[in-house]
């Protein structure tokens, strides 16, 4: 039986010492603290990389609605006229006048290190000296949504990285697993998903990503399968280079119950069964969609064989009494879990996920439920 519990919330984060306050006077708040990235540090703690979604308290300003953006001299708020937006979703708003649909975002993403013990039910300390925030072009509109992946004696983290030139993939790398330094883009195109296995596979670096696009093709009637985001699998000599596996990996497929997309959710880790992956599955639903998690055993020396495939019965489901304590800050009627670590526990695993794209919540699993 799986155990819940929300172990970081919006209250949890003090904007006093936000890296935004450097240069940005306006009121801001906390959207969202959520998608928390995790590993086990040396000492045996886990550490949460939160990501922190910190809005204008008025975006609106006479004719006109404001977004943040970093720059090299710091944080400045662009003016977008309100004629032609459409502001329908709290996190984003459409700039119309272009050829192509143009995004700008609500709130600005930095990462926040939260050192937790190591059962994940408790917080032992909240780095805001080691904070992660935008440091380049690439990222003036936010650095979102860390995965971390221990490999030998070094952390690997991406994340993804915003800017209007492109929605990029990032790598950052650690000798402690809490202090991180950028190395830069490894995947230019929009790809929200990218995440390393937890150890090398054929004296190679291997990752899931899950690129996106505008156009999807069919598949044949009477396929298995359906056309749309899917889960694929790339190769590195460095973890920097990436060259795509040819063949496909996981797609969505009819009868499953969240088909709409599918997307990586904690990092592979080695089990004596194979890699274990959690990911994430999205059944159509109103505005954002239902989000699930499921879960694959993969082959060990081939990891692109899967061995078995859970996309029926969802590991995770959002959990609506876990939030009911902070309803109040809920932005969207959101049914959303989304995981983005797992740690091993002995007989459990700790599961870090994104509760209602809001908070960060903590799911003990027996190791039973994947036998």
């Amino acid at each position: 039986m799986s155990q819940d519990s929300l172990i970081f919330t919006p209250d949890d984060v003090d904007l006093a010492r936000s890296p935004l306050r450097r240069s940005l006077s306006v009121p801001t708040y906390v959207l969202g603290a959520f998608n928390p990235g995790m590993t086990r540090l040396p000492n045996g703690n886990l550490l949460l990389m939160v990501r922190v979604a910190e809005a204008l308290s008025e975006p609106v300003e006479d004719d006109h609605v404001r977004a943040i953006r970093w720059t090299p001299a710091g944080y400045v708020l662009d003016d977008h006229p309100l004629a032609g937006v459409n502001m329908s979703d709290p996190r984003q708003f459409d700039v119309g006048g272009g050829n192509y649909r143009m995004l700008a975002l609500t709130s600005l993403s930095w990462l926040l290190p939260v050192e937790i013990t190591p059962d994940g039910r408790g917080i032992v300390a909240i780095h805001y000296d080691k904070a992660i925030e935008p440091a380049a072009p690439y990222q003036c509109y936010g650095v979102e949504d860390a995965r971390i992946t221990r490999i030998g004696d070094r952390w690997y983290m991406t994340t993804c990285s915003v800017a209007p030139e492109r929605h990029s993939t990032t790598l950052h790398v650690s000798e402690d697993g809490l202090n991180y330094r950028l190395l830069g883009i490894v995947l230019d195109h929009q790809n929200k998903d990218m995440i390393l296995f937890e150890g090398l596979v054929g004296g190679k670096f291997l990752a899931l990503t899950r690129p996106l696009g505008e156009v999807y093709f069919a598949y044949p009637h009477d396929s298995e399968w359906m056309g749309g985001p899917s889960i694929n699998l790339a190769q590195s000599p460095d973890a920097l280079h990436w060259k795509p596996l040819d063949q496909p990996f996981l797609r969505p497929r009819k009868g499953a119950t969240s088909s709409m997309k599918l997307g990586g959710g904690s990092q592979p880790i080695l089990t004596p069964d194979g890699w274990l992956m959690i990911y994430h599955g999205v059944e159509t639903r109103q505005k954002v969609g239902i989000y699930r998690s499921f879960w694959a055993l993969l082959d060990r020396d081939e990891p692109w064989r899967v061995l078995r495939l859970e996309d029926k019965e969802p590991l995770l489901e959002a959990n609506a009494a876990l939030t009911a304590p902070i309803a109040q800050q809920l932005y969207l009627p959101t049914e959303v879990v989304f995981t983005t670590g797992i740690a091993d526990a002995g007989d459990h695993y700790v599961v870090a996920s994104g509760e209602a794209d809001l908070a960060c919540r903590i799911t003990h699993i027996p190791k039973a439920r994947f036998a």
